[in-house]
């Protein structure tokens, strides 16, 4: 059965890999609290719609970037959530052997050219990628994920001019979830909607609700099939909001528990759940996906828990470049 440009199947996968989403970073929130992972981390509870719909979207070798807030870009551009977790706690197994942390995630191989602690860092790098797969003629396409507040930074109009210019394959897709820290978007950014920014340089602009799967997915198959056809750049506003603080110590004096409480009630998870069981999906089946993002999750968490701190010794390794014993 199809629903629109995806099969009941794909729809279910996407499910699942909301789930997996959330489920880690709960199990992330478990383990800081538990003073099992050191360091903070900043959390996507609540906007697991957009990551997960942009990715099933996009084929494996396509490109993405993405930000501090990059653990739901990282999972659903396939990353294995055990190695993502290893990576959180620092240890030897994970992505980066523990050196990037959770803000620092790359894996080039599944197309994640990294999460980036720069606001905005990811912007410029997406565009290179688009640059090389337009000189390359690979049909590759690149997808730049970021926040409200990196709209705001001069490398952000820099790459969407630049893009526009030579037509380049990106899609640039603001996770626009009201605040930057602490801020408002309303105090810093004099546009109602971020999508509006587009009109300066040329290209389209679209905002959708980034809690809706049903509504995101239309807007970004277009905006891929026209930057594979040639036809450029699109940058797309997801509005969403995230369920928890900017890190996990964030005191959140800056808005109400009434506020977080209505954007609950707009959970994505629920409505994508709900939209399944309309579409005449079994509550069987949509409890077994549950269950495997559950099941993985589990898994990946012992699997962090027993694997190694990394050796003091290699503390240097890739810190140099090293060819013919030259240093």
């Amino acid at each position: 059965m199809k629903k629109g440009i995806l099969a009941t199947e794909e729809l279910l996968n996407i499910y699942e890999m909301m789930n997996l989403i959330r489920d880690f970073e709960m199990q992330a929130v478990s383990f800081f609290e538990g003073n099992v992972l050191r360091g903070s981390v900043h959390l996507c509870i609540g906007q697991e719609a957009t990551p997960a719909s942009v990715c099933q979207l996009l084929r494996p070798d396509d490109y993405i970037s993405s930000t501090h807030r990059g653990h739901g870009h990282c999972l659903a551009k396939g990353a294995d959530p055990g190695k993502a977790m290893a990576e959180l706690m620092g240890k030897d197994t994970g992505y980066c052997r523990g050196r990037g942390g959770s803000m620092h995630i790359a894996d080039v191989e599944s197309g994640n050219l990294g999460a980036n602690a720069i606001v905005a860092g990811g912007v410029a790098i997406a565009v290179g990628a688009a640059l090389a797969s337009q000189m390359q003629q690979n049909g590759r396409v690149a997808v730049s994920f970021f926040g409200e507040g990196a709209t705001n930074e001069g490398v952000f109009h820099e790459a969407l001019n630049l893009a526009s210019v030579w037509k380049l394959p990106v899609i640039f897709v603001c996770e626009n979830n009201g605040y930057g820290i602490s801020v408002p978007a309303w105090q810093s950014t004099s546009v109602k909607d971020v999508s509006q920014r587009a009109q300066a340089y040329d290209m389209e602009g679209v905002t959708v609700d980034g809690n809706d799967v049903m509504a995101i997915l239309p807007v970004v198959k277009n905006a891929i099939d026209k930057a594979r056809s040639g036809g450029g750049p699109t940058l797309i506003e997801c509005k969403t909001y995230r369920w928890l603080g900017h890190w996990t110590g964030d005191p959140q004096p800056y808005r109400t528990r009434e506020e977080v409480d209505d954007w609950k009630k707009k959970c994505p998870i629920k409505r994508m759940r709900k939209a399944l069981l309309e579409l005449g999906v079994s509550e069987k089946e949509i409890g077994e996906r549950e269950r495997k993002a559950k099941e993985r999750i589990d898994a990946a968490a012992d699997f962090a828990l027993k694997s190694p701190e990394p050796d003091p010794a290699h503390v240097l390794d890739n810190v140099f470049f090293e060819e013919e014993g030259i240093r």
